[in-house]
């Protein structure tokens, strides 16, 4: 398996799925539209409405959570 192909099998989101950002009061859903690989690690590209913002696996989640 190429180099390539390990990094894109160990996304932990794809380029249109539907989340959420674990710290948003709001609970705006959000789509993936992009992925940025760095040395320090990966971050994805968050659109919601015509704002995009980056951030790391941890902060985002699948599911809508309330708190």
């Amino acid at each position: 398996m190429s180099t390539q192909e390990q990094i894109i099998t160990s996304l932990s989101f794809s380029i249109g799925n539907e989340v959420y950002l674990k710290t948003d009061p709001d609970h705006l859903k959000r789509i993936v539209t992009g992925v940025m690989i760095r040395p320090n690690g990966i971050s994805y590209g968050l659109t919601s409405s015509t704002i995009e913002s980056w951030h790391y696996d941890f902060e985002i989640s699948e599911d809508k959570i309330i708190f």
